[in-house]
């Protein structure tokens, strides 16, 4: 008998919550066959301010003991007294220390560099950067700025240990790395568990690169499908960089692990790239592809094999819809956001209804 799965929603703001709706119509039971529970959470800006956050940490905790949450894109205030980032809260409740930022082609949409297979970034969520200590104290006439970051073993064992991972699933290369020769003891950290887990997946291709090398190579290799181990910061940039290679963020999805002690994933938040797009609130035309893919990436990591096999149907079905000219106005266009969704829905329901009587279904 299939256990119900449960999914954390956590509700956003202006077109964001609107995009995470067509989301869920793709996860009904209805769709995809199995019995999913949504676990619903709102995080509006309108009711984080209301609740002082702490409807945040109810969302987290949630996802502790659920293991899945799918996120809406919401809005941080620019005001530093206010409630600050909801992400970075979720982050630190969860003990997320993975992001992994997947780009691909959209079929039919011509990239602007030649980009054919996917690119992930697995970068550090935690560390670094992020949350470094930063302060200011007079020189003479100048003044200077200081700044202390720091990484861990732990955190960069993850990452190393994750990106070889990925990269075995996607049949990819594990690309780049970071500038160690000019930090041996800091950024030397994280090439040493890159090299690690090199020899823990010798079937795994290895190619370490400096980052700067990475940056001015990724044009060069961009026709093979790769993974990219980053610091956080690094890793930041290079998703930025990365997904617009491929003329659109609209194939991708942005996942948040939290890993067990054995570093295999024990929370998964998903969302996507993208923001609330405040321009196109209620006009029923933004393109729901990558909070569809979201939701995809979240069947990808169950234990059962249903809804591994739900999970590839709906990414097939979503490129697929493109291909078939279903497209919303930034891919050249003119099908709505519902009805680019029902394309998807009727899509997933023949595939899965083709793979029973093939008998592929468990």
């Amino acid at each position: 008998m299939t256990q119900q799965t449960t999914i954390v929603v956590m509700e956003g703001d202006q077109t964001g919550q609107e995009l995470l709706e067509e989301a869920l119509r793709v996860l009904s039971p209805q769709v995809i066959g199995f019995p999913v529970n949504l676990l619903r959470f709102d995080l509006s800006l309108n009711n984080r301010r209301k609740t002082d956050n702490e409807v945040i940490l109810q969302a987290a905790q949630a996802m502790r003991e659920f293991r899945f949450g799918l996120k809406a894109a919401t809005i941080t205030p620019e005001d530093s007294e206010d409630v600050g980032s909801p992400n970075a809260i979720l982050r630190k409740e969860i003990e997320g220390t993975v992001i992994v930022r997947t780009g691909r082609r959209i079929p039919g949409i011509a990239p602007p560099v030649g980009v054919f297979s996917p690119i992930s970034v697995v970068r550090m969520a935690v560390d670094d950067a992020d949350g470094a200590k930063e302060w200011r104290v007079p020189d003479g006439t100048d003044e200077v700025a200081f700044r202390t970051e720091k990484i861990s073993r732990r955190i960069c064992h993850g990452v190393a240990e994750y990106a070889f991972l990925q990269a075995k699933r996607l049949n990819a290369r594990v690309f780049g790395g970071p500038k160690f020769t000019v930090s041996p003891v800091y950024e030397g950290m994280f090439k040493e568990e890159m090299d690690a887990a090199a020899r823990r997946y010798p079937e795994v291709p290895y190619e370490p690169q400096l980052i700067d090398a990475t940056y001015a190579l990724l044009l060069v290799k961009a026709g093979e499908a790769l993974v990219i181990p980053a610091l956080n910061r690094d890793g930041d940039c290079l998703s930025d960089l990365v997904l617009q290679m491929f003329g659109s963020i609209a194939g991708s999805e942005s996942i948040l692990l939290s890993l067990d002690e054995d570093f295999r994933p024990r929370v998964v938040m998903a969302e996507a790239p993208h923001g609330t797009a405040p321009g196109l609130f209620g006009k029923n035309v933004a393109n729901p592809m990558a909070m569809i893919l979201a939701g995809a990436a979240l069947l990808s990591h169950s234990h059962e094999p249903g809804l591994q096999l739900a999970s590839r149907a709906i990414y097939e079905a979503t490129l697929e819809a493109v291909v078939a000219g279903v497209r919303t106005t930034d891919l050249g266009g003119s099908t709505s956001t519902r009805e680019f969704t029902d394309h998807v829905i009727e899509r997933v329901k023949t595939k899965l209804q083709v793979w029973d009587t093939l008998g592929h279904r468990s």
